[in-house]
């Protein structure tokens, strides 16, 4: 009778304290969008852009709500270290003319917020396919495609499995900058076992990230 009367006070406990690190993390990415939107604006003009033959590097960080098609009642939080080698020279019709970029991210921050607990995983993303429209001004936009690898020390989702792949798709801009370019994005970002567990119902979630890094070309 004990330990029945206290289990919905614990689980209640557990999902309150879930709720405060959603907070938290909704907290920190206010902060941190605060903080982009200020030195965005303090920029200088741009020196340097995507260029064929150069190399993009990059800090960055997002996060956002669960959306259907999945489950609910759950925020991702993520963190990473981009390295990208711009491969093409501008080519394409029109609006659609730009550089072609391959690029790898190491992500050693997945917050998954979800009502059973909170997930920690580490991963890395060995294919980013990225699209970058040629410069308008002081924006370089670009789409974008990833896959990648997830390692969580929970289920992720609850009752499914601690190994997840993390494809996603992004429409963002670079602003480029004197010495650095910021960036912004809105992502689609889908978490999945791909049946490595019986139970797979995935984790769909959107996403706003923001970084910065810089593009460059050896001499």
């Amino acid at each position: 009778m004990l330990q029945g009367s206290h289990g919905p006070r614990l689980q209640n406990q557990r999902e309150w304290g879930n709720l405060d690190g959603m907070g938290r993390m909704n907290r920190f990415l206010l902060f941190f969008l605060v903080s982009f939107l200020i030195a965005a604006t303090g920029l200088g003009w741009a020196q340097a852009g995507p260029e064929e033959g150069g190399n993009e590097v990059q800090v960055w960080a997002g996060g956002g709500h669960s959306v259907p098609g999945g489950t609910s009642h759950t925020e991702a939080f993520d963190a990473g270290l981009r390295y990208g080698w711009v491969i093409t020279g501008a080519h394409g019709p029109g609006f659609f003319e730009g550089r072609f970029e391959y690029a790898v991210d190491a992500v050693p921050v997945y917050l998954i917020f979800q009502p059973a607990n909170t997930a920690y995983g580490v991963g890395f993303n060995p294919l980013v396919l990225k699209w970058n429209f040629v410069q308008r001004g002081r924006l370089s936009p670009y789409l974008e495609l990833s896959g990648g690898v997830m390692f969580s020390d929970h289920n992720v989702p609850t009752y499914t499995n601690t190994v997840n792949f993390t494809p996603s798709a992004a429409l963002g801009t670079h602003i480029l900058g004197e010495k650095y370019n910021w960036t912004v994005d809105v992502r689609y970002l889908h978490l999945s076992s791909a049946g490595l567990g019986t139970y797979n119902p995935g984790l769909n979630t959107v996403q706003l990230r923001l970084g910065v890094g810089k593009f460059w070309k050896r001499k």
